[in-house]
């Protein structure tokens, strides 16, 4: 099969859409599928041995390091020279609505992942009245794709509640050997809890639309080491309102494993995740997780099995918690047992195997929708628009 993969979030930038993007491409070489991506400015020229092709890209004002593709003729002429058999949208926004009309334009049927909470991200960043514009233009997107995949029961309903059609659900894989208790490490350990504190941790983007400042209530539990690996545009103020954290920076591959592996508790702020990969690790790792009750964690956090759900407007209740947990050694001992159990299951060769049946039928039906140019596509854009490529 022959998939062009739209996204609009790629290496080096790191979050859950260049995540998974990255995992779906390693199984198409694994399973021999043939595959090309076309994402934002800068990135490399390829990864598992297929081509990336960069789209021009915009900062975006109030978030300098996140940047956004911009529509571009350049995305219907790589399509059209790759003639896939399918189109995926990853998170498709900008230079993924391009991905969808060069995809109508061609005849061939596109898969749109929704991955990214728009409404939820633009009401953390104090962007009045967006919620009626942000679902007007996902439902344009996404109304005229052959099938909208959802990460989650959570999302599934919220897409379905603001009139997305063709909803199916797909979540998301984790690697089992990557996040396993076998990587704590007491070496680890001693680094960031030297005198034997329980260690609660937390893995992330530090930006205001996961609520980090969230974590401020837990900085005086007694007998804890409040550790954070993450960057972002909240770290300087976060550092400054907490400053007897360990706080780690960005950390990948086996650095992030023996760290993640050695927490006693994960703790998430965030309550606008559409799926939450950092929660689904810490489980495969072994940690008990302590999450808001929104969005994705309500299918992964079985609360009292494997970790426990707060109300995502109650930091105090995070707070109960979090030190319900710290005070239990065996209670959390055995929540982190079953954590490991509760995501055997979801292997990302099964997960990917999944999305592969998704295109199958999707192909099956012969559903390729009609859509409109760029033009709608730069008008919404126009007042975001920093300066194309810087």
């Amino acid at each position: 099969m022959r998939v062009a993969i739209v996204s609009e979030s790629f290496l080096p930038q790191v979050n859950g859409v260049t995540n998974s993007v990255c995992r779906i491409l390693d199984h198409f070489a694994d399973q021999g599928h043939d595959a090309m991506v076309i994402a934002p400015s800068p990135g490399p020229d390829g990864y598992a041995g297929f081509p990336v092709h960069a789209t021009p890209a915009f900062r975006l004002p109030f978030y300098r390091s996140f940047r956004v593709g911009l529509p571009t003729r350049r995305v219907a002429a790589l399509l059209r020279e790759f003639k896939p058999d399918i189109v995926h949208l990853a998170s498709p926004t900008v230079v993924g609505a391009s991905g969808m009309t060069a995809a109508a334009g061609l005849g061939v049927p596109a898969v749109a992942v929704f991955q990214t909470d728009l409404a939820g991200f633009a009401r953390q960043y104090g962007i009045r009245g967006a919620d009626p514009l942000v679902w007007s233009w996902l439902r344009h997107i996404h109304g005229r794709a052959a099938r909208t995949l959802a990460p989650s029961t959570a999302t599934m309903a919220e897409l379905d509640a603001h009139g997305v059609p063709r909803l199916r659900l797909w979540g998301r894989g984790v690697d089992l050997d990557r996040f396993s208790p076998r990587h704590r490490s007491a070496e680890v350990r001693r680094e960031l809890a030297p005198n034997g504190e329980t260690v609660i941790g937390y893995v992330g983007r530090l930006a205001a639309d996961k609520r980090v400042h969230l974590l401020a209530e837990l900085a005086d539990l007694p007998g804890t080491r409040l550790v954070i690996v993450g960057d972002g545009p909240a770290a300087p103020a976060l550092r400054r309102r907490l400053p007897r954290a360990v706080f780690c920076g960005l950390r990948t591959g086996e650095d992030l494993s023996r760290v993640l592996a050695s927490f006693d508790v994960f703790v998430h702020t965030g309550a606008n995740e559409t799926y939450c990969q950092a929660v689904q690790e810490a489980l495969a790792a072994g940690v008990p997780v302590v999450a808001a009750a929104a969005g994705g964690p309500l299918d992964l956090v079985r609360p009292g099995v494997n970790g426990l759900l707060y109300p995502a407007d109650s930091p105090s209740l995070m707070r109960e918690a979090v030190l319900r947990l710290v005070e239990d050694a065996p209670y959390r001992a055995g929540m982190g047992e079953r954590a490991r159990r509760s995501v055997l299951d979801r292997t990302w060769a099964h997960t990917c195997a999944g999305l592969v049946g998704h295109y199958e039928e999707v192909l099956g039906d012969g559903t390729a929708l009609t859509g409109h140019g760029d033009a709608a596509v730069k008008r919404c854009l126009s007042p975001l628009v920093d300066r194309p490529g810087r």
